[in-house]
């Protein structure tokens, strides 16, 4: 079973609520039923998500327009071509990575549904890898540090993290990783609910303190940025099953 990360940019003139409907209704169907397609997975930017817009972090100039997951049988070239020919056809450009998926948080208390929009919103993150820091310097404080902070400084009921094998259809910027987590709805504008502390500021400012300075360890925030924060809604189109 492998896992590939799309990364789709709407063609110029297109806007982004058409876009997203061409991925749902028209794309997602077809992709979603090719033989070798397990499950698939949107991350799109729609009305749902304003709230969140003052969270959006840009290193990707155009920034990407959506995500799209598909977990597969096979990622080759062959077999994953009609997966990408569906996806250029539709798009301006498109980007391709295979990785390995972390389930840190599977999403047991707002399950995806077949076809509909998940409960909350999610923060969909491409990475890029600071200069500073060597690929195992920043694997080790990501995945071995990093990690037990998300899980305790945030009120996500959701999170995964992808780590980047290769690249299958080159993007714009060399990324390495990609983390999908969700959260309450509430969480896209109270900071104090993303950070798990409502109603307790002295936990909230520690929060806050213990997370940005995990990410100074392994994320660039200046000139460069090495992180793109996409405040998106979740569609699980097809749900993974495994043969």
């Amino acid at each position: 079973m492998d896992k590939v990360i799309y990364a789709v940019w709407r063609k110029d003139g297109t806007s982004r609520e058409e876009f997203n409907r061409i991925l749902r209704e028209e794309a997602a169907p077809k992709i979603a039923a090719l033989d070798n397609v397990r499950g698939l997975r949107l991350n799109l930017q729609d009305a749902h998500v304003v709230r969140a817009e003052p969270l959006r972090q840009t290193a990707t100039d155009p920034q990407i327009d959506a995500g799209v997951q598909v977990w597969m049988d096979v990622s080759h070239d062959a077999f994953r071509k009609p997966i990408d020919d569906i996806l250029a056809g539709i798009s301006k450009n498109i980007g391709a990575w295979q990785v390995t998926e972390s389930a840190i948080i599977p999403n047991s208390k707002h399950p995806p549904c077949a076809g509909e929009r998940t409960a909350g919103w999610s923060q969909f993150c491409y990475l890029q890898k600071p200069e500073r820091l060597s690929y195992d310097e920043w694997r080790d404080h990501w995945q071995n540090s990093h990690t037990r902070v998300g899980i305790d400084t945030q009120s996500n009921f959701e999170y995964r993290q992808h780590l980047v094998v290769r690249a299958l259809v080159p993007g714009p910027k060399d990324y390495v990783a990609m983390v999908e987590e969700c959260f309450p709805a509430d969480a896209m504008d109270h900071p104090e609910v993303f950070f798990d502390a409502a109603g307790d500021p002295k936990k909230f400012e520690d929060n806050v303190r213990i997370m940005m300075k995990s990410c100074e360890g392994f994320i660039d925030m200046g000139d460069p940025q090495t992180i793109d924060v996409l405040p998106t809604s979740q569609y699980e189109i097809k749900r993974p099953v495994w043969k």
